[in-house]
Parts: structure tokens; sequence; C-alpha cells
């Protein structure tokens, strides 16, 4: 997304938002994931996506501020983020207000509790050692806010960041991932509950809700976050 430069945006305008901020604003039908605003829209089909993602384009024009939309058969997903700034600001709270009105206009459903983000996380002694390879591999860059993470250029892809650990195999070569799920903090305990369920183990929620570490039968392990607990 981005700003023409001749609509430059006032300084409430860039004042960057955090999670609770976002909650604030009681936007029924969005949730913050990190950088984020997002929204999920139930369509039932083609057509009525189509006609919603139409109704956006026009709000996002006028607004000049532009979101990242995804359009399949069921649903319309929308990102917002004010790039320049790296974050949520009151231009995006304002597009998604808009939006939800386009959308209810239409008879269209939001699914907030469908939202979530994947990231893929990997375990390493030294990150800026193989950082390089890996953003070559999978043709991502360096993050601009995270040194620790790469990025896909598009937005489209998950993030891969480098979490620190000192554990090596014997022969110094030990590889180790796992999946971050990031989703709305209401959704979180019956998501670790089902995770439990469906055979898993609860490895750690000493710092829930920020996360909570889980596991499956054979020890490969995945974390369920929220943005509940961590510093704006």
């Amino acid at each position: 997304m981005t700003d023409t430069p001749s609509r430059r945006p006032s300084d409430d305008d860039r004042r960057r938002l955090d999670g609770r901020a976002v909650e604030a604003e009681q936007l029924a039908d969005w949730r913050a994931m990190f950088a984020t605003l997002q929204a999920r829209f139930r369509t039932g089909d083609f057509a009525t996506g189509l006609r919603l993602v139409t109704e956006i384009g026009a709000l996002a024009e006028e607004a000049d501020h532009h979101p990242d939309l995804g359009l399949t058969y069921p649903l319309v997903t929308v990102r917002l983020s004010s790039h320049d700034v790296g974050g949520i600001t009151q231009r995006d709270v304002r597009l998604a207000r808009a939006i939800s009105e386009a959308a209810a206009g239409l008879g269209v459903a939001a699914d907030p509790e469908g939202v979530s983000v994947t990231e893929l996380a990997l375990d390493t002694h030294d990150h800026e050692e193989i950082a390089p390879f890996w953003a070559a591999v999978l043709g991502y860059q360096v993050s601009d806010e995270a040194p620790h993470e790469l990025v896909d250029p598009d937005g489209v892809r998950p993030t891969l960041w480098f979490q620190e650990s000192d554990r090596r195999s014997p022969d110094g070569v030990e590889q180790r991932f796992h999946l971050d799920v990031r989703v709305p903090p209401e959704v979180a305990e019956r998501r670790v509950r089902d995770a439990v369920a469906a055979g898993g183990t609860l490895v750690s929620d000493e710092v829930a809700p920020r996360f909570w570490v889980l596991a499956d039968v054979q020890g490969n392990q995945a974390c369920v976050t929220t943005w509940l607990g961590r510093d704006a």
C-alpha cells in the first residue's frame, strides 16, 4: 500500500497503533495481526466477492490509501497497513470502517475469528551467517523493521524469522523449523485446546497469552501467538 506524496498524512495519522489501541476502536470485523489490520468477509460466491472488491477499490482510491486484497470463491480477505510508518494508523482504521460498511451494504458477514498469520521460525546460533542463503533461496529480503526477519518483497508469502538457539547436533548441523501461528486473542486458548485434543502436548504456557508452545506426538513444535503482553 502506498500514499501519494501530494496527500501527506497528518502527525496523528502517522502515529502507530498497538493492539490495545486497535481494540479500543471497536472494529468488530477487524483484528490486529503484527503490523497489519486484517479482515475476512464470507461472500459465499465469486460474483458477490467481486462486487465487494470493486467497492473496496473505489473507497481506497477516494482515501488514497490502498489495501492488499485476496479474492477467492467464498471469501474476500483484506490487509491494511501504513507502510510509511511500518504499522497500523488511523488511516487504516478509517478505511476499515468504510470497508465494513460496504460489506454490510452487500449483506456480507465478516469472519474475524478466521483471521490468522503463519510465520516460519528457524533456530540458529548465528542468523547473520545463514540469512543471505535463505534470502537467495526464497527470493526474500531482510525486513526494514527487524534485521532477524526475512520477508517476501510482495508481501504474499510467510515471513521467515531466526530464533537464537545454542542447540546443535554433534556434527554442528542441527536444523529446527517450527511454525508460529498468530491468531486473535479470543481464538488462542480454543486453538490450544483443540491442538491438545488432537493428540498434542502443551509444552509451555509460561508467557501466555503472548504465546503457547505446543508439540505433536513426535515432538515437533509450534507456537500459537497473540499481540497481548507485547510492547507496542
